[in-house]
């Protein structure tokens, strides 16, 4: 049994000489060829670089130029006639008649629609009736009386029951006034939620119309922008529908925080001179919330970072008469639309490079595409 273990860690040992031989050999091999290609790589440098000429790496350069920037909250709202109002009937009835189609322009006071008035106007039919009647034995009593023939109370107890009477058909012209449907402002029909035959009450709008003679945009800005955000900042509008972009001022900056979404309202006025607008048309609301009138700004792209340096850029300088790329250390605010504002660390005039900088070390030799 100890012969059998002898033999097999024999057999083990001879066979892991035997890899380590070929690994070494391997090895070997593997260092003649590098040795190889190093050779060939310094005969292609010498011959390009001739009397130990540092290589040169060809880099794009933008002078840098101070400027305003300027950052933009972006919320998405939409658009609203600034006067947006559900139209509902003043006593509830059944629709008889529509007069009006979506679409229709309307003028203040424009009858709408129609409801049921038939009991109604038997009603003031019999009230005219009787108020003839009435009117008649009136102008006889006065007749009378002017002659100092009969009572004064005959007299006045005519005239008040005509007066009653003619109290009595007002209100009841006012009710069937009030059977009509009418339009409160002028605008456009945007909506007609009832139909012919059905009940409408009070309460429950029967038509929409919008005005857009003052269109505005509507959006809800959450609430840690409270402090940021008031009446009069700049604010720009995109209609993406449109392809349309305008400058304008916030109207309107709500001092009250809705519990359920923690948001507060801000609309801006859009200009009258546009008749394309639509009603709950999305827009995109930007909203100016910090600006500084002079600082140099950069493409974010241009700014590197390590981890023991913080954030640098490349900028091309000369020493010793030649041009070389200098590692050089900054100081960055905030960033908006793909620029990023530099506080510190750059100068007006300084040359950034702007492209081939990514492999480049500082104090490499470079020079201009």
């Amino acid at each position: 049994m100890k012969r059998i273990l002898f033999l097999l860690c024999l057999v083990v040992t001879l066979l892991s000489c035997s890899n380590q031989d070929k690994k070494q050999a391997r090895l070997d091999q593997l260092k003649k060829e590098h040795d190889k290609i190093a050779g060939k790589i310094a005969e292609l440098e010498k011959e390009l670089y001739p009397e130990g000429a540092a290589q040169v790496t060809y880099v794009s350069v933008d002078s840098l130029k101070a400027g305003p920037f300027e950052h933009f909250i972006e919320v998405q709202g939409k658009v609203d006639g600034n006067e947006n109002i559900g139209v509902s009937p003043r006593t509830p009835g059944v629709v008889v008649k529509i007069l009006v189609s979506e679409g229709d322009y309307v003028r203040k006071g424009q009858v709408l629609a129609e409801l049921d008035d038939e009991v109604i106007q038997q009603q003031l039919k019999d009230l005219k009736s009787q108020l003839e009647f009435v009117s008649d034995i009136y102008q006889k009593q006065k007749e009378l009386w002017d002659q100092k023939i009969g009572s004064e109370v005959q007299y006045l107890t005519a005239k008040n029951n005509m007066e009653s009477l003619q109290n009595k058909i007002d209100i009841v012209e006012n009710q069937v006034k009030m059977s009509k449907i009418t339009a409160p402002i002028d605008g456009t029909i945007e909506e007609i939620p009832i139909k012919v035959g059905q009940m409408a009450s009070i309460g429950y709008p029967a038509f929409r119309i919008v005005n857009f003679s003052r269109a505005k945009v509507v959006a809800e800005v959450g609430e840690s922008y409270t402090a940021k955000i008031k009446t009069g900042d700049q604010v720009k509008i995109f209609l993406p529908d449109l392809n349309k972009e305008f400058a304008r001022n916030v109207s309107f900056a709500s001092k009250y925080i809705n519990p359920v979404n923690r948001t507060f309202t801000v609309e801006a006025d859009l200009p009258s001179n546009d008749a394309v607008y639509r009603a709950n048309m999305i827009a995109v609301l930007k909203i100016k919330d910090y600006f500084n009138p002079s600082v140099i700004s950069l493409p974010y792209s241009f700014i590197q970072s390590a981890k023991d340096e913080g954030h640098f850029v490349l900028l091309a300088s000369e020493a010793n008469g030649k041009k070389v790329a200098r590692k050089q250390p900054v100081r960055i605010g905030i960033t908006y639309n793909g620029l990023t504002e530099v506080l510190e660390g750059l100068n007006d005039g300084d040359l950034i490079i702007s492209a081939g900088f990514k492999d480049l070390y500082d104090g490499q030799q470079i020079d201009f595409k």
